[in-house]
């Protein structure tokens, strides 16, 4: 059970991982996670309970009292139900720091100690009012080690050593660095907001009064509908009448337009260039293609990293242990030095405080993940979560189905050998019986013949075939030759390097229509480059031996294993983790690869042709079903927690150097902020970079 929250305005990296915790530990709530992107919370119930948005407004008002909380349900999962774009640099922003420098400067010009105490203190409230705050606010509410905190401490100790202008400038520093952080976070999150705006909220619906615009959740499949040139398709549908170049960019991230003419299949989201479209709705709102993808985006950044997770247990920790040494690195020396020496040691603590604030590691880390979450999506590859990141930059091993995904998976018939019907009859009963599956194969066959026959009973055997009863209890078998032989009919052995589906009638073998595939035009070349990495490929196929060997040959593959149930390839995948892989990447795009989609790693539906089932068991989505995107895929995962690992390197180095120099009396205030506010910058930009 579950529920959805929008924490609007909720931006401290801090304060969310308290909103989390404390919902977290309500006794009727197993898990909470806020979705940085689209501001909510989505929390996993064990029991319903009509006090959760009570308790929920009491911990945030506690925590963040100027954050909205709103309601949020699955119907408002429009185009802009949750836009909350970041603002950047605003005029309030402008003013507060322009008026705030004109006190600092006019502070420093003025040598009467009088006017310039005064003076910089104005500046100090301007720069720094909200930042005491709120830590004021979380001291009085037992919430005490927080970068509120370390920064109040810190500069009020500075003016109270005279250290006047230092401390205005960490608060000035502070808030020059939290807003660059703002942008950089709002530029990172824009490539994947814009996939949150592929859905329109109305459609044109042609009606026998003419053309009414209404909104897109109330067209019923069968409906149909008018694009015009420049605008965004709405729904899923087949083109009925007219012809055009769809731009599918936002969904795939391919450039090239793409001709669509009647009988076209088009996705929502994609964009009608040059003619008029008449389309007929195959899909509800909530099924469409667009929808799908907000959904997909909308939970990536809900799946948090072992890294993320790490440093947040890392935050809670390290904080408390800095503002203790601080207090050793003040009181201790007294022991050994008497207390003359306090104002030395005292400057020291302080110095040693702005530096150790941890938000340098609390806000790139995340943003590292989200960077790459974001350029994947504007390459058409949808990444779940930030976990699935680190493991896609982990992966050893990428396993392919083929059908769909090496190969084009659009067949063609090549040939039809009736035995004891004519060959209209074949096709008929074939077609009427493949009508129901989503296979490619069914596809294929089932668009041969406009007869079919009305079937009752119906069943469908993964890695086998159809089972079906005719309005006139006629049993039709449609499949390979397992699926004949469960039945006890036998039938012809035909070559098994091609693909062949044999027929069956009241236990009579009829006939079996030969069909012919084509290798996708970047497969070789996706084998090859993933083979120079060092990453082992490996084939799982329910085809014949003879015909997954065939592919192997020409891809290249490793590994290649054929005559497959889905029982089979989840027992094969635990065996390449038996024989070394570590971690493992798969490939499908069918019902059948749903099970071991969930299995892997890494589980990477191809999401143009891929079926729904496979789509929600993945990990990762590929738009335009090129297999070459799963390599794009790895690189810019590896890029992600290579800037992560720099960061991480960079900061945690960086930082235990200026603590230390500080620590022993070679440090000042300047390289502090620097520490602090410096490496956060640094770090940000080297994500986004």
């Amino acid at each position: 059970m579950n529920r959805k929250i929008m924490l609007k305005g909720l931006d401290c990296p801090h304060c969310t991982a308290v909103i989390e915790e404390k919902i977290s530990s309500l006794p009727y709530v197993s898990a909470a996670v806020f979705n940085p992107v689209t501001k909510i919370m989505d929390i996993s119930l064990d029991k319903d309970s009509e006090k959760l948005d009570g308790d929920v407004k009491k911990i945030v008002a506690a925590t963040e009292p100027s954050v909205q909380v709103l309601d949020y349900s699955e119907n408002q999962q429009g185009t802009h139900a949750d836009d909350d774009d970041d603002e950047g640099i605003t005029p309030v922003h402008i003013i507060r720091l322009v008026s705030g420098l004109v006190f600092l400067f006019a502070a420093i010009f003025f040598k009467t100690e009088a006017v310039r105490i005064p003076l910089y203190i104005v500046s100090y409230v301007i720069f720094g009012w909200d930042v005491v705050l709120k830590a004021l606010r979380n001291i009085a509410k037992g919430q005490i080690f927080d970068e509120n905190f370390l920064m109040s401490i810190a500069t009020i100790g500075a003016f109270l050593t005279g250290k006047f202008a230092e401390a205005v400038s960490v608060m000035l520093f502070y808030q020059i660095g939290e807003l660059f952080q703002d942008m950089a976070v709002g530029k990172a999150s824009r490539s994947v907001k814009n996939l949150l705006n592929i859905m329109p909220e109305n459609a044109n619906l042609i009606t026998e009064e003419g053309i009414s615009v209404v909104p897109s959740e109330k067209i019923n499949t069968g409906d149909m509908i008018l694009v015009r040139p420049g605008e965004k398709i709405p729904l899923d549908g087949i083109v009925a009448e007219g012809s055009s170049y769809v731009d599918k960019k936002a969904l795939t991230g391919e450039s090239l337009p793409e001709e669509a003419v009647c009988g076209s299949a088009v996705l929502s989201g994609e964009i009608n260039g040059s003619s008029p479209l008449k389309i007929k709705v195959t899909k509800i709102s909530s099924d469409s293609t667009a929808q799908k993808i907000i959904r997909l985006t909308r939970e990536a950044a809900s799946k948090k990293s072992k890294a993320e997770r790490f440093i947040t247990k890392f935050a809670k920790i390290y904080t408390p242990v800095v503002v203790f040494a601080a207090v050793a690195i003040a009181l201790i020396p007294l022991i050994f030095a008497g207390p003359e020496s306090f104002f030395v040691w005292f400057d020291r603590a302080l110095i040693f405080l702005v530096a150790s604030c941890p938000c340098a590691l609390v806000i790139s880390i995340p943003l590292g993940f989200f960077a790459g979450i974001g350029r994947a999506s504007s390459k058409g590859i949808l990444i779940k979560g930030s976990t699935f990141v680190q493991s896609l930059a982990e992966t050893d091993t990428v396993v392919f189905d083929k059908t769909g995904t090496l190969t084009e998976g659009s067949f063609s018939i090549e040939k039809i050998e009736p035995v004891g019907v004519s060959e209209k009859e074949l096709l008929s009963i074939c077609a009427s019986a493949e009508s129901l599956s989503s296979h490619p194969i069914a596809a294929a066959i089932s668009n041969t013949s406009e007869e079919k026959i009305p079937l009752g009973d119906y069943e469908e055997t993964s890695g086998m075939g159809i089972r079906a009863i005719t309005n006139d209890n006629r049993e039709i078998l449609v499949g390979n030759l397992a699926l004949l032989k469960k039945y006890n009919v036998s039938a012809p052995a035909a070559d098994d390097s091609i693909t062949t589906v044999y027929a069956a009638a009241d236990g009579k073998y009829i006939g079996k229509i030969v069909l012919k595939d084509t290798v996708k035009k970047d497969s070789k070349q996706t084998i090859a480059n993933l083979r120079a990495k060092g990453i082992k490929t490996v084939l799982l196929t329910g085809d014949k031996k003879e015909s997954a060997e065939e592919i192997g040959r020409t891809l290249g593959l490793d590994s290649v294993r054929w005559e497959l149930l889905p029982s089979d390839k989840l027992s094969c995948l635990e065996k390449l983790y038996d024989e070394g892989s570590k971690t493992i990447a798969y490939l499908g795009d069918g019902i059948n690869d749903a099970p071991v989609l969930r299995r892997a790693d890494i589980g990477v539906a191809m999401g143009g042709l891929g079926s729904d089932a496979a789509i929600e068991a993945s990990d990762c989505v590929i738009m335009s079903d090129e297999p070459s995107k799963i390599l794009e895929a790895v690189s810019i995962s590896k890029t992600a927690m290579s800037r992560i690992r720099q960061n991480t390197a960079f900061v945690i180095s960086f930082k235990i150097f200026v603590l230390v120099i500080s620590a022993i009396g070679f440090g000042n205030m300047w390289l502090a902020v620097f520490a602090d506010i410096g490496t956060a910058l640094l770090a940000v930009l080297n994500s986004i970079r």
